[in-house]
């Protein structure tokens, strides 16, 4: 089934200047173009398909004062919230690094208990850490896959089982009570993402042929199966497990009904190519990262976009809320992750880094934020962190 009839074209990136190599691997494999960066307004999603309308959507009667407000102009000084993490990032801002793999990471998730982090390498491995008194402790390397590990997660509600997706034609279940794959499953393509359903009854993986297969998570058999003529960069159900979402090019996103899969909407949320998308654990926003370098959030329910971060400098190429809903981290090409307060969109911290970072993922319960970067060229070998998870939020006098 074609859900969106116009196809994209997948032209040369064109940017201001040279992007780094693991920002532009990670486009490439998400067959993202990269196009200039526009600042869209906030706007409504009721035009499907169309571009983003120059004008703010607002309720109230006052218009002037919606837009202060809007903009934050009507508050003075930061909120409660950021200052409260901003003292608790001033005693717990420590990074520690782990060593993972052989080569970049380019996807790490926590278990839905918080107890072990997974990580997935272009090594063709995947490796787990235990948390154990504020530090990682690798538990065990999992090896099967002939390709890269581009994505995993784990299972909604069992921490004991995740899932790797990789470019050999097949993702693998894993068991880490039994420390071995549980169940091998061939695709048709490539793959790119995965996630699996919030109820853990289904696995969905799209690949780079832009089909999105649906297996039974008890079966391993193939359910459903679409394709899209718009290129598929992310994929994700909502927290209802009632709709499942998808970043496409051209700034698109689709939405489709779940479980039969009918199109419910499709509108242009963003001017370049949509990247990435994350649900926050409470159901009210969205977040959407771009190529245009933009982090927009979205009102779930009404599908309006609240506010744009703007504080990235190229493409968005990973997004993560905190346990509460109330942080929202992001990263691009540039060096550094950007931590900000959701409902206000001020910033909270910024991590500094010497490298692009590939995939981030906050800790399902408390501050702690793991993530990956590329492996930093054009150092010496004992400074290039090859194949290295970090882990932020740790107190400083440990």
């Amino acid at each position: 089934m074609s859900v969106i009839s116009e196809g994209a074209q997948k032209g040369p990136e064109v940017l201001g200047s040279n992007p780094s190599s693991a920002a532009s691997s990670l486009c490439e494999r998400r067959k993202v173009t990269l196009w200039p960066s526009v600042f869209p307004c906030r706007f409504h999603a009721s035009g499907r398909g169309s571009a983003p309308a120059p004008f703010f959507h607002l309720k109230s009667k006052d218009f002037f004062f919606d837009i202060m407000a809007a903009a934050g102009w009507e508050r003075e000084g930061p909120s409660a919230y950021v200052l409260e993490m901003q003292k608790q990032f001033q005693g717990h801002g420590r990074t520690e690094e782990y060593q993972a793999h052989t080569a970049r990471v380019f996807s790490v998730a926590w278990s839905c208990d918080g107890a072990r982090l997974a990580s997935g390498s272009c090594d063709k491995t995947a490796s787990v850490f235990l948390l154990k008194d504020s530090c990682l402790v690798r538990e065990h390397n999992y090896q099967g896959h002939r390709k890269s590990i581009d994505h995993l997660c784990w299972h909604p509600s069992n921490p004991d089982l995740f899932v790797t997706a990789s470019g050999d034609r097949s993702i693998r279940i894993w068991d880490v009570r039994k420390t071995k794959c549980v169940s091998a499953i061939q695709t048709k393509g490539e793959n790119l993402n995965i996630c699996w359903s919030p109820d853990g009854s289904t696995i969905a993986v799209g690949d780079r042929k832009d089909v999105v297969t649906f297996f039974d998570a008890r079966t391993y058999q193939a359910k459903a199966e679409e394709c899209f003529k718009l290129m598929v960069n992310e994929i994700s159900w909502n927290n209802d497990n009632t709709q499942f979402f998808l970043t496409n090019g051209k700034g698109y996103i689709t939405v489709l009904s779940y479980p039969d899969l009918k199109p419910v909407h499709s509108f242009n949320a963003h001017p370049s190519d949509c990247i990435c998308i994350k649900f926050d654990p409470t159901g009210k926003y969205f977040a959407i990262g771009s190529a245009d370098s933009l982090v927009s959030l979205w009102d779930l329910d009404e599908l309006v976009c609240v506010r744009c971060l703007s504080r990235l400098d190229w493409p968005v190429t990973t997004l993560s809320f905190s346990h509460d809903g109330k942080m929202l981290a992001s990263a691009s090409e540039g060096h550094f992750i950007d931590i900000a307060e959701v409902e206000t969109g001020d910033r909270i911290w910024k991590i500094q880094g010497q490298s692009t970072t590939l995939t981030v993922a906050w800790h399902p319960k408390f501050p702690l934020l793991a993530f990956a970067c590329d492996d930093k060229e054009g150092q010496p070998e004992a400074r290039q962190e090859v194949g290295t998870v970090k882990l932020f939020g740790l107190p400083n006098d440990s």
